[in-house]
């Protein structure tokens, strides 16, 4: 299907794929107003398109009028479509370990974003080689170099010393780094000359696992704005903004104990998004 053709708007499945190992040593602790700020910052970052400060954070609007949310030309404005298998397949392959071949059309613009979002908000990120081949995979190719750099001066040394990290990225010994975006929903915002704005709402984990730390894992919400445009075949990010929330009120579950968040972080991988 061509990006003029009629959309379902339909939500389809959710595909499960490896598991990771990351062992979690140390029991939760309640989410005070400090981490909860590390972690909005932290997400931030991880989605720079330019050298931006730690605290920065983007909440660009796209310009244009709103397409219609979901459920097809006739929906509403705003309205949600459905939580069911369209059984259009939601993507054809792989680039390395983030999925590809999208279709040329919303649902595939919508796909695409999700998948990036998870990609870009990935432990891979805060290490330069892994974080290089990403930015990469799901960009514009226009547009990924000037990224690549721009990401190195942002990750900083400095940088990953806030986060509770080594210079080069990785977690200090006997403490494992969790970084994790889960979407929630997406939406199309706009489309002109060719490209799809979508809105990708997002939760999210991060943080140090183990005994002693001083940054234990914690819950994050905010949503992603990513541009794409279709590019050899698929759809890449030609530039991204994030902002803080909507976000629930927090509910009345106990902090879990260390054993187990270690059986939940192991025990739990990741999904491909198909809207």
């Amino acid at each position: 299907m061509s990006l003029g053709d009629e959309h379902d708007g339909q939500t389809r499945t959710r595909l499960p794929e490896g598991n990771t190992g990351d062992p979690y040593g140390a029991p939760r602790r309640p989410t005070t107003r400090s981490t909860r700020s590390l972690a909005v910052a932290v997400g931030v970052v991880v989605l720079l398109i330019a050298a931006i400060a730690f605290a920065n954070r983007g909440n660009d609007t796209p310009a244009g009028s709103a397409a219609p949310r979901g459920g097809g030309p006739d929906a509403p404005a705003g309205s949600a479509a459905p939580t069911a298998a369209t059984g259009t397949r939601p993507v054809t392959g792989k680039n390395g370990t983030i999925a590809a071949g999208f279709a040329h059309d919303e649902q595939g613009a919508q796909s695409a974003a999700a998948n990036y979002a998870v990609a870009l908000g990935s432990v891979d990120m805060f290490q330069s080689g892994p974080r290089e081949s990403i930015v990469r995979a799901v960009h514009d190719p226009a547009v990924a170099d000037g990224l690549v750099k721009s990401m190195k001066d942002s990750y900083s040394a400095g940088f990953l010393a806030n986060v509770g990290l080594e210079p080069d990225g990785t977690a200090p010994t006997g403490l494992t780094f969790v970084s994790r975006t889960i979407p929630v929903g997406t939406t199309v915002k706009d489309r002109a000359n060719g490209t799809v704005t979508v809105e990708v709402w997002c939760t999210g984990l991060v943080g140090l696992a183990g005994e002693g730390s001083t940054k234990p894992v914690t819950s994050t919400w905010f949503t992603i704005t990513e541009k794409l445009t279709w590019v050899g075949g698929d759809w890449k990010i030609v530039s991204s903004a994030q902002a803080e929330g909507p976000t629930p009120v927090n509910g009345d579950n106990r902090a879990s104990m260390a054993d187990e968040i270690a059986k939940a972080v192991e025990g739990y991988g990741g999904f491909t998004y198909a809207r």
